[in-house]
């Protein structure tokens, strides 16, 4: 019997409806057919709304606060064990190709940062990176949304490669020459934008691994639709600004909330309060925003979606070509969701809607499990790890903290998770939050705080009404602070099982 090989591929800051399937405004018609011939799952989640600490969970199986990478700026050590060794181990052949984001773009003395400048931009030092790098064997790699002076790594090296010469014009000083402020429209061709680069060299490892006979775990790290909004013509004017639907904040909805909600919906918040030793945490800033500038910008951002969606598609075509789909899982989500006006936020930051939390989830592995079907069941990004193991007929080690979903998968139960757990860690005294969310309610804690959040996700879907000081609800709110105990505890890692009793 052939091993199963596995594909994942993500997008970067996604909203979970901003695919075909859940949403007629926007075009995506090769997720829709991954969609029509697989699982999507419309509850999947998270374990924190922030790039590098998701990232570093879906290839540990560990909540944040066990792997160590618990906000942006921060390293996940290199000593910490990651799925791609498991896979190693079983003789598969393991790479990463687009943004890894587990170290942070500073390096210090005590904690080195090869994803840091100014070794990002030593493009002599990338030729030559040969080194397994937290479990792949093989990764190429750059750090850049659109058009950031974050730019180098394999990417540049691509790009010369190409013949793009100048490649320094569609980036921002200190690595380039293009203007910061610009907005929706990058000059730069399709023909050398990262989604035609990540294509191109995914494509390039899987025809190289069937031509050697190799099973893979391969992971296709888009970075769009995080923002800047910009975009190469014509996607940057494929969708009518006018034609895009913004929601709409409700009067009085942050009355309830706790104080940084009305801080984030001043023309000019004062902060100060939430910062420790200089670092801001993301999305405390204001979040008043021009709405027709707003609907522009998700123009633009359903145009980098729709452009991501075609290089994904060019992936899925090539594993037809080969002759591997039929052995090959593929999984297509998100690191986190995205604020476009929603409750009057934009982008992300420590407010766990569903908007930012949850994340678009789409299952596909023919024979094996079931196309065209939506499911509800409860998914987090921190079970990748476990379900591509169980899925692989691999043992899961005993350390890993998240679920194994292969039976939900593959049809065998309606569901094996009970809760999510979302954790938003900043520094120490600043803001430190966690969200437990169940079928039907979600509540959400604050460290040193007696004020919180508590939605009925049934009868408030769009999560207006607060309820955590409502008095109506406070059997409810004690019953689900019981359960958030219980989560917590659930999720405490056991590096090895118990061999002895003394």
């Amino acid at each position: 019997m052939e091993k199963t090989n596995i594909l994942l591929i993500t997008s970067d800051q996604q909203h979970w409806n901003t695919i075909g399937a859940f949403n007629e405004q926007i075009h995506t018609p090769n997720l829709d057919r991954l969609a029509r011939e697989g699982t999507l799952f419309n509850r999947a989640y998270c374990p924190n709304p922030t790039c590098t600490p998701t990232r570093a969970s879906i290839i540990t199986g560990l909540y944040p606060s066990q792997h160590g990478a618990w906000t942006l700026g921060t390293k996940l050590m290199e000593d910490v064990h990651t799925v791609g060794e498991d896979f190693m181990q079983a003789g598969y052949r393991t790479a990463l190709v687009g943004k890894a984001h587990f170290q942070p773009t500073v390096s210090t003395e005590q904690y080195p940062s090869i994803e840091s400048r100014p070794l990002l931009q030593d493009l002599e030092f990338w030729r030559n990176f040969k080194q397994p790098f937290y479990g792949f064997e093989h990764v190429e790699l750059t750090r850049n949304h659109t058009n950031e002076s974050l730019v180098g790594q394999h990417y540049a090296i691509w790009l010369e490669e190409k013949g793009c010469s100048n490649w320094c014009d569609y980036f921002t000083p200190p690595t380039g020459t293009m203007d910061k402020r610009a907005e929706h429209a990058w000059g730069i061709p399709e023909q050398f934008h990262y989604d035609t680069w990540i294509a191109e060299r995914t494509n390039a490892l899987l025809e190289q691994y069937q031509t050697d006979g190799d099973n893979f775990f391969l992971w296709a790290s888009f970075f769009d639709p995080h923002p800047k909004y910009l975009a190469p013509e014509p996607w940057d004017t494929m969708y009518d600004p006018e034609s895009i639907t913004l929601p709409e904040e409700q009067t009085g909805e942050h009355e309830a909330n706790p104080p940084h909600f009305r801080l984030a919906r001043q023309k000019d918040p004062d902060f100060s309060a939430y910062e420790e030793s200089g670092f801001t945490c993301h999305g405390f800033r204001t979040h008043v925003r021009d709405r027709d500038k707003m609907k522009k910008d998700m123009a633009v951002y359903y145009g980098m979606i729709s452009l991501m969606d075609k290089y994904i598609g060019r992936i899925l075509d090539k594993l037809d070509e080969l002759g591997l789909a039929d052995n090959t899982l593929v999984v297509f989500t998100s690191d986190h969701g995205h604020f476009f006006g929603q409750h009057g936020l934009i982008a992300k930051g420590p407010f766990h809607y569903e908007d930012v939390i949850r994340v678009p989830m789409i299952v596909r592995y023919p024979g094996r499990i079931a196309a065209g079907q939506v499911s509800d069941s409860l998914q987090s990004l921190v079970d990748l790890a476990p379900t591509f193991l169980a899925m692989t007929d691999q043992s899961v080690p005993h350390h890993m903290t998240g679920i194994d979903q292969s039976v939900v998968w593959t049809g065998g139960k309606n569901s094996v998770r009970e809760h999510i757990l979302c954790e938003n860690h900043h520094e120490p005294t600043t803001i430190h939050l966690k969200t437990y969310v169940d079928e039907r309610y979600k509540l959400t804690v604050y460290y040193n705080e007696s004020y919180g959040e508590l939605f009925d996700l049934k009868n408030d879907p769009n999560e207006w009404n607060n309820l955590w000081n409502d008095t109506e609800y406070a059997g409810l709110k004690a019953e689900l602070l019981l359960k958030y105990a219980w989560a917590e505890l659930g999720k405490e890692s056991i590096p090895m099982p118990r061999v002895s009793g003394a």
